[in-house]
């Protein structure tokens, strides 16, 4: 896809899944505007910071003028019931669905004809283990919010939104059982996401809208059984 001159705005955009994506939409020309905790050169804020929200919207809008797509893929913490408290928790959902919330409302007047809003969920959205209570809520809080975002955007801005399973940024190849378990045969690296990521803004999307869009090679439809194709269960 040609991006030349679009403006992208990529949350959690300095390492990992969010670095990838930003740099393909770098690739194609386009204009990349990140927000992340982690300090480089970029916006350096803590997104579950209200102000933090408004004052990096605002210099995007005075740098740029618009915004085409939005990106909303920065990590909640996770942490589970045995640990996590009241102020954790809330942390989580105010990084993993209050800020792409906020941010949806604050480039509201701003999108260009066209736009595009991709969040990042996860598999865990329909799935957990133990002990995974804020991330597994975040991720699940902003899969239900693409939906909403969709109707009451509907006609301006698609929304959709992607939940990578099991995606190891530093691309290491993995064999045996880790990689086997998967019915593709191996593990996801950022690519699979960021691919899709610029499909979803690109016009060929143009029909989609208020989708989740699972990307774990096949894990979540494989139904395992103590004894069954080699699976066991060790108590």
């Amino acid at each position: 896809m040609s991006d030349q001159h679009k403006v992208v705005v990529v949350t959690g955009g300095a390492q990992g899944i969010g670095q990838c994506i930003a740099e393909e939409f770098r690739k194609a020309g386009a204009n990349v505007c990140v927000i992340d905790k982690q300090q480089g050169n970029h916006f350096v804020g803590d997104l579950a910071d209200k102000q933090v929200l408004e004052q990096f919207a605002k210099e995007v809008i005075e740098k740029h003028g618009h915004v085409d797509y939005l990106i909303n893929n920065a990590l909640p913490l996770m942490k589970g019931i045995a640990e996590c408290s009241y102020e954790e928790f809330q942390y989580a959902l105010n990084v993993g669905v209050t800020a792409p919330f906020y941010l949806a409302k604050l480039f509201a007047p701003h999108f260009a004809e066209g736009a595009a809003i991709v969040n990042i969920s996860s598999s865990r959205d329909r799935m957990s283990q133990p002990q995974t209570e804020s991330y597994t809520a975040a991720k699940g809080g902003i899969a239900a919010l693409t939906h909403a975002l969709a109707v009451s955007f509907a006609g301006k801005v698609r929304v959709n939104s992607i939940s990578p399973g099991w995606i190891d940024t530093d691309y290491k190849v993995y064999e045996g059982a880790d990689a086997v378990q998967q019915p593709t045969g191996r593990v996801g690296h950022p690519m699979d996401i960021a691919n899709m990521v610029l499909f979803l803004c690109s016009d060929k999307a143009g029909f989609i809208t208020g989708e989740n869009i699972c990307i774990d090679g096949g894990m979540t439809r494989q139904m395992i059984y103590h004894g069954d194709n080699g699976w066991t269960l060790e108590l």
